[in-house]
């Protein structure tokens, strides 16, 4: 087996296509983003022969006044994990490149799923019960610190639009048609409109979006965080913004990322207004459409909780998904191999104590 770093864009995205379950948080464009963000990206290719077998982006983070690193690969690294030699051989490489850079651990999130809860139709791997049982007895432990959603809701989007509709809740699919009805109306913005009109779909988007952080209680970043992930990307043309509008008046977004077979409902925002009217769901099944029609053949409508309970305070947003069709896919979750065990228990056990006790008294500078 051959392993290179890859510093070219065109190579490492056709190379990443070719493999099973291609991720658009292991794409070139993916990379360079978090780079501009305190991050820097390794690549590393795999390969027997000519054919790449598999494909490693892996994030680097320095610890703030430390000589050490954190390393992350989200959602990878990418291959045949039904080939338990080439995903060892892969781990192995990971966890030399961590001791070579210093780091206190390295975090792997594999894009597979549990056999028992993952769609017939979902073309990723179902050997998550394998995995784990070959990442626990390689030294890697399931982390407490799962930076994406494990867990997620799938559509099959090979099915007609007469069947999406039809696989649709009663209920939801009566709200698609009721918000047509009653004025609702949806437009996309992307790569080919104006920089203009770009700019303005992104202050609208980022006002809804604020808006629901208040009022769903999460926190946000500033726009300019937002203007270059959602605008790199739709430049990019691996994202598309799309709002939901009545008679002029914004009442809700998507932004919808896509790479590959795969789309993926990401950021989703809305307004208190006109609430009656139903726009999110069609502003859902307009984006399901769009995403059909450019071939891809999956909507990951990222993010469900570990445990299906009502109580659950993403259970509302869960009912939604399920209205739309999505079946649920268990997913394996993040691993972490500590490479300085004592490092790990720091920085994994006392640091983010010591971080909340600092925000606590307002020590932190943010």
């Amino acid at each position: 087996m051959q392993i290179a770093t890859v510093d070219d864009q065109q190579v490492w995205d056709s190379a990443l296509l070719a493999l099973p379950n291609p991720h658009i948080l292991q794409s070139w464009a993916w990379g360079e983003f978090k780079s501009r963000h305190g991050w820097r990206a390794t690549r590393l290719l795999f390969s027997e022969g000519e054919e790449a077998v598999a494909a490693a982006s892996v994030l680097r983070r320095t610890v703030p006044r430390l000589p050490v690193s954190i390393l992350y690969v989200p959602k990878g690294p990418a291959l045949d994990w039904t080939r338990a030699g080439l995903a060892e051989r892969v781990l192995q490489e990971l966890s030399a490149l961590a001791r070579r850079e210093r780091a206190l651990f390295v975090k792997v999130d594999p894009d597979v799923y549990y056999s028992e809860e993952v769609p017939c139709f979902s073309p990723r791997p179902a050997q998550a019960a394998g995995i784990a049982r070959m990442l626990a007895s390689r030294g890697w432990r399931y982390s407490s610190d799962q930076i994406q959603f494990r867990n997620t809701l799938l559509l099959d989007l090979r099915r007609t639009e007469d069947e999406l509709l039809g696989c649709m809740k009663q209920k939801t699919r009566y709200n698609v048609r009721l918000a047509s009805r009653r004025g609702v109306t949806v437009r996309s913005i992307g790569a080919d409109d104006s920089v203009t009109e770009r700019e303005a779909a992104f202050s609208i988007f980022y006002k809804l979006y604020a808006e629901t952080g208040r009022r769903d209680g999460f926190v946000i970043r500033p726009p300019e965080y937002y203007r270059d992930a959602w605008g790199s990307f739709i430049e990019g043309r691996s994202a598309r913004l799309f709002l939901a509008e009545h008679a002029g008046e914004p009442l809700a977004g998507l932004l919808l990322f896509y790479f590959g077979p795969t789309a993926w409902y990401m950021y989703g925002a809305s307004s208190e207004r006109e609430r009656q009217r139903m726009p999110n769901y069609l502003l859902q099944w307009e984006a399901i459409r769009w995403a059909k029609a450019q071939g891809c053949t999956l909507y990951d409508l990222w993010g469900a909780p570990d445990e299906f309970d009502e109580s659950d305070p993403m259970w509302g947003v869960v009912r939604f998904k399920l209205g739309l069709g999505g079946e649920l896919a268990r997913g394996l979750g993040a691993w972490d191999l500590p490479v300085s065990r004592f490092g790990y228990w720091l920085y994994t056990s006392v640091m983010p104590r010591y971080l909340n006790w600092l925000r606590s008294h307002n020590q932190t500078g943010e």
